[in-house]
């Protein structure tokens, strides 16, 4: 875990609790009332009103063709878990992305010897399948940190032109990731929402609003299909 600085702790301690969820919902925060991704977990869509809200949000995607994967390389978004992506929320803050985000979704964190930052066990629900995972860094794949609009998706879509700063930011806004099941986020892939969606059908209104959003705030298009499946989660 690249990134991280020590401290927090004095010389011995095994570790302490700290972090994690503050939400009073098991769930956490509906995408709607978390527009940055800097707050908890992602709980369900479920009001009339809150779906017609999701409804006109996703309305607003464009659409257009998925071009080629010619070119695409991870490294093309910058190192993984970098925390010098100017411009996300959670950056330079001395600790990588990936465990900005277990400290931020999970609960009952607890961290390395010596370290504020390095997370080696906590508790997560998992929107996508609704299951609780008690994860330890010793099993580390068994939770991974799904980035909602792939970023070979994006690639596709019209990330090849952007900038190299640009890149960086999507592959780590917080409002991009996710920490979820592993088998799930590998089953998942560079699939768009025609062509995979969470197996927790509560969520899924949820998990399109918040690939909308992203979409939105990068400028980028999604499928046609794509966006007629997002459609249909929230009422449509």
């Amino acid at each position: 875990m690249a990134g991280c600085t020590g401290g927090g702790l004095s010389a011995g301690e095994s570790g302490s609790p700290g972090g994690g969820s503050s939400a009073s919902a098991k769930y956490g925060t509906s995408p709607l009332a978390d527009p940055d991704g800097t707050k908890p977990g992602l709980a369900p869509i479920s009001s009339g009103k809150d779906e017609t809200t999701a409804h006109e949000l996703i309305s607003k995607l464009t659409t257009k063709g998925r071009g080629p994967k010619t070119g695409y390389e991870r490294d093309e978004f910058g190192y993984a878990w970098m925390d010098t992506a100017d411009g996300v929320p959670l950056a330079r803050n001395g600790c990588d992305t990936r465990n900005d985000l277990l400290k931020l979704h999970g609960k009952n964190v607890r961290f390395r010897a010596g370290s504020d930052c390095v997370v080696v066990s906590l508790t997560l629900y998992d929107p996508y399948t609704g299951k609780d995972i008690a994860w330890k860094k010793a099993k580390a794949t068994e939770v991974q940190i799904d980035h909602v609009v792939p970023l070979s998706y994006a690639w596709q879509m019209g990330a090849a032109r952007w900038s190299k700063e640009k890149r960086q930011r999507l592959a780590n806004d917080v409002l991009n990731l996710l920490p979820v099941s592993g088998s799930t986020n590998s089953a998942k892939s560079d699939s768009g929402p025609a062509s995979w969606l969470p197996p927790n059908k509560a969520i899924r209104c949820s998990y399109a609003v918040r690939f909308a959003q992203v979409a939105l705030k990068y400028d980028l298009s999604v499928t046609g299909p794509d966006k007629s499946t997002m459609l249909r989660q929230c009422g449509a």
